[in-house]
C-alpha cells in the first residue's frame, strides 16, 4: 500500500528562519568594496550549497550568508559527548545527496539509519509502530482497527474511491479521507503533517504540499494510488538506467534515513572548503545580508547585488547571475522595487514558530533503553503539546554517552503559535511532559538533562490552498521577466533536505547553460561587427584604389 510513503520521509525537514544575532565575519573582506564574479548565490543552507558546489566546477560563485556559520537554518552542535541537530535531522538519501556528499570528500562521514526502525504514533495512551512490511505487518499493526485497515486498502487500489472534484483544490484532508478514509488520515497523516510541516492538514494544499503522492493519482488508470505508483516506479527506473548513478557515490537503501557522524552540517562545511580550496576562483562569505538587487541593463543585463556586513559597510557584488536561496520573507523587500506582485506573492508565505528541543535522560529512565524506532509523532487530538520526538540515539552511532539516549522534540506549528510565549522554563516542561505523555519514560525518571533549545520564530512553509496560483505562479512569471535572476529554496521546492539538493543540482545545469549560451550569442555578436567592421575599410580601400 502506498500510504506508508507518507510518513517515511517524515524527519527530513529542511527549516526556514531568520538571522540570530550578528557576529563578525570568519575572515577579513575583499580589500575592494566592488567585486565581480559568474553567479552570486545568496544564503548557503541546502539549496544554495549545492547550487553552488554544482556550479563551482565551471563557473566563479560567491557563496553569501547572512549568519556568522554556512549551513543556513541546518546546525549541528557537539558538547559533553553529546551530538545533536538545531534544525533538521536527517535526510532520505538520494542520488543528488549522495553525488554531492561524494564529490565534497565526506563519503566516510556519512551514516545511515538501519531502516527496520519503525516510526511510532501515539494513540490512546500508547505508542504504536506504523508497519515497515506490508502485507506481512498487518496482523500486528494495531494503529488501525481492521474496518479502517480493509477501507485504506480498498481505496488505496482505487475502489471505494470517489472521483477528485473538479471545481476546487483539495486540502491534505480531503484527498486522504477521500482516498484511504477518515481513520488513516486521523491517525496516521495528521500526525505525519504535524511532523514534517508543523501545519494544519485542513489549510495545506495536497496538490503544492504533497505533490508527489498526489501525482500518484494522475498516473494511475483508476485514480488509485497503488496503481500510480507502480507506474512511478517504471518511470524512477527508466531515469536510473537512462542516468545510472556513478559507483564511486555512496549506496544507500530505499527506506534508509541518512546523517554526518558530526551532524548535517557537515555538508555545507564540506562545500565551504571546497569552495575555497586551493586552485578555487570561487569564494565564500559570512556575515553578509543581501539589501539590494539591481539589472545593470547598459552592462549586458548583468546583476548589481548589494549586501551590508556584520560591520554596517556595504559591498557591491557584480555578477552575471544571481541565485536567492534566503527565506521569502527576507527576500521580499529585496524584490519589491523590481516587481511589486513577485514580493507579495513572497510576503503570502507563511511559516509558523516552531522550537526545538534537545534532551537527554539516563537509559534507566526508560521502559525500554534500546528505544526501537527512530521516534514518536503525536496527533493533536491525543493531548500532547510536542509534536513529535525524534530518538536520534537509536538513529545514528555515537550521538550520546553509552549510559544515555538522546531526544530532539519540536513543538509549535501553525496550531500553537503561542509557543513563543513561553519562557525557556515552560518550553522545556512541555517537552517533558511530552516524552512522559508518550510513555517511553518510567514514572520516576528524572528531569531531563538540557542540550539545546532553539527558538525558530518562522520555521517551515506552508503550502496552503491556491499556493500555486498565489506563489508559485508568480514567481515563475517573475523570472521569466528578469533572466538571470533565480529564487529558490523550501518555499518552492518543497521542504525535504533531497528536494533542495535538488534543485541546486538541477539550477546549477540551467544557469551554466544560459551563461554559456549567452556567451555564445556575444561571441556572435563581437564576430559579426568584426566582419562588418572590415568588410567595410576592405570597400573603402577600394574606393581609394580606383580613385586614385
Amino acid at each position: 500500500l502506498p500510504w506508508p510513503f507518507f510518513f517515511l520521509p517524515a524527519l527530513a525537514v529542511a527549516f526556514v528562519a531568520g538571522p540570530p544575532a550578528p557576529r563578525p565575519p570568519s575572515r577579513p573582506l575583499w580589500a575592494s568594496s566592488t567585486h565581480e564574479v559568474d553567479v552570486c548565490v545568496v544564503g548557503s543552507g541546502v539549496s544554495g550549497s549545492s547550487l553552488a558546489h554544482f556550479l563551482s566546477s565551471s563557473k566563479s560563485v560567491l557563496l553569501a550568508e547572512a549568519r556568522d556559520e554556512v549551513g543556513g537554518n541546518v546546525i549541528s552542535k557537539e558538547a559533553e559527548g553529546f551530538v545533536w541537530e538545531e534544525g533538521p535531522n536527517s535526510f532520505q538519501p538520494t542520488p543528488t545527496i549522495m553525488r554531492l556528499a561524494h564529490e565534497v570528500g565526506i563519503s566516510d562521514e556519512l551514516v545511515l539509519a538501519d531502516k527496520s526502525l519503525p516510526p511510532w504514533v501515539l494513540w490512546d495512551g500508547k505508542l504504536r509502530p506504523l508497519p515497515k512490511n506490508l502485507p506481512g505487518d498487518l496482523l500486528n499493526f494495531d494503529l488501525l482497527s481492521w474496518p479502517g485497515k480493509i477501507r485504506a486498502g480498498l481505496g488505496a487500489v482505487g475502489l471505494l474511491l470517489e472521483k477528485a472534484p473538479m471545481d476546487k483544490e483539495e486540502t491534505i484532508q480531503e484527498f486522504v479521507t477521500r482516498h484511504l478514509g477518515k481513520e488513516c488520515f486521523e491517525r496516521i497523516i495528521e500526525p505525519f503533517v504535524s511532523g514534517v510541516y508543523a501545519g494544519d492538514p485542513t489549510r495545506l494544499s495536497m496538490r503544492s504540499a504533497l505533490r508527489k503522492i498526489f501525482r500518484l493519482q494522475t498516473l494511475s488508470f483508476n485514480g488509485g494510488l497503488v496503481p500510480g505508483a507502480f507506474v512511478r516506479f517504471a518511470e524512477i527506473a527508466e531515469e536510473k538506467k537512462a542516468n545510472p548513478p556513478d559507483p564511486a557515490w555512496p549506496t544507500y537503501e530505499a527506506g534508509e534515513l541518512g546523517s554526518f557522524r558530526k551532524g548535517l552540517q557537515t555538508l555545507p562545511l564540506a562545500v565551504k572548503a571546497k569552495l575555497e580550496g586551493e586552485g578555487s576562483s570561487s569564494r565564500v562569505e559570512t556575515g553578509w545580508t543581501l539589501i539590494g538587487l539591481e539589472q545593470q541593463l547598459d552592462k549586458n543585463n548583468k546583476w548589481k547585488a548589494t549586501f551590508r556586513t556584520t560591520e554596517g559597510e556595504e559591498v557591491t557584488v557584480i555578477a552575471k547571475a544571481v541565485a536567492v536561496t534566503a527565506p521569502a520573507r527576507n527576500v521580499a523587500d529585496v524584490v519589491a522595487p523590481l516587481s511589486t506582485e513577485c514580493a507579495e506573492a513572497l510576503r503570502k508565505v507563511y511559516s509558523p514558530p516552531v522550537c526545538s528541543v534537545t534532551v537527554a535522560y539516563p537509559k534507566t529512565a526508560f521502559r525500554n533503553p534500546d528505544l526501537p524506532g527512530f521516534g514518536s509523532l503525536n496527533p493533536r487530538s491525543q493531548g500532547v503539546r510536542t509534536l513529535g520526538t525524534i530518538w536520534s540515539s537509536s538513529l545514528f552511532p555515537n550521538r550520546c554517552p553509552s549510559d544515555y539516549n538522546l531526544l530532539l522534540n519540536y513543538i509549535g506549528g501553525s496550531r500553537d503559535a503561542n509557543i513563543m510565549d513561553l519562557s525557556d522554563d515552560e518550553i522545556l516542561q512541555a517537552v517533558d511532559e511530552g516524552c512522559r505523555k508518550s510513555t517511553i519514560l518510567k514514572p520516576e525518571a528524572p528531569p531531563p538533562k538540557l542540550l539545546g533549545l532553539r527558538r525558530w520564530p518562522s520555521a517551515i512553509p506552508q503550502y496552503h490552498l491556491n499556493y500555486q496560483k498565489d506563489v508559485l505562479d508568480e514567481l515563475d512569471a517573475f523570472e521569466a521577466k528578469f533572466p538571470g535572476l533565480t529564487l529558490g529554496g523550501n518555499y518552492r521546492t518543497g521542504v525535504a533536505f533531497g528536494d533542495c539538493a535538488q534543485f541546486g543540482l538541477d539550477h546549477a545545469n540551467k544557469l551554466r547553460t544560459s551563461l554559456e549560451e549567452e556567451a555564445a550569442a556575444q561571441r556572435g555578436e563581437e564576430e559579426e561587427k568584426d566582419t562588418t567592421t572590415t568588410t567595410m575599410e576592405k570597400t573603402e580601400e577600394r574606393e581609394l584604389v580606383a580613385l586614385s
